[in-house]
């Protein structure tokens, strides 16, 4: 019966040593990660619409700067667009790319509220021509670690995000869809 107790403490020790051991290789995996200065999006319109442009998010030290320039939108309207939980842009209407990006369970609001998804990125204005432009920076979006927008979708709406309306903002159908990919850094 004593040999129980030294058996346990013997496994006890071995467990103990590998978990040590786990953690140092989980520690050098996590600095062996890159680590992204600029992501980007290229905007491909869904099916019957014209939707296309570029969307890039390059670090701004603690933030993001998200630079977007959209055409093919309704001439001097608004459009929302938001980050999406998935880079799937296979479904012709977009729908693929699932809700918005949300990982905190947070309300629907604009890309100034302390409170909101992700990926509420507001609304893009267009000109007489149809071609919207942003650029802004945010604190919210991540582009490394464990709530990055790595590999996540861009939609651009056909309507107006309300940014109140939940759990949406109210922006109507898809126009375009874009998976968030790794830029060339620049020089």
């Amino acid at each position: 019966m004593k040999r129980y107790p030294l058996m346990s403490l013997f496994a006890l020790s071995i467990l103990l040593i590998s978990c040590g051991e786990s953690q140092t290789q989980a520690q050098e995996a996590v600095e062996d990660v890159p680590v992204h200065t600029r992501l980007v999006a290229v905007i491909n319109p869904t099916d019957g619409n014209e939707a296309s442009g570029v969307i890039t998010f390059s670090r701004e030290g603690e933030d993001v700067r998200v630079i977007a320039t959209i055409s093919g939108l309704d001439p001097e309207s608004q459009h929302g667009f938001h980050i999406h939980e998935y880079g799937d842009c296979s479904a012709s209407d977009g729908t693929s790319a699932g809700g918005h990006y949300d990982p905190y369970g947070m309300p629907h609001g604009a890309p100034t509220d302390s409170e909101r998804h992700i990926g509420d990125m507001g609304n893009i204005t267009t000109d007489g021509d149809g071609v919207g432009t942003l650029e802004y920076v945010d604190s919210h979006i991540e582009l490394d670690g464990m709530y990055s927008i790595l590999g996540r979708g861009v939609i651009v709406h056909a309507g107006e995000d309300d940014l109140q309306t939940q759990p949406t903002g109210d922006a109507g159908g898809r126009l375009g869809c874009g998976t968030i990919g790794v830029a060339q850094p620049l020089e």
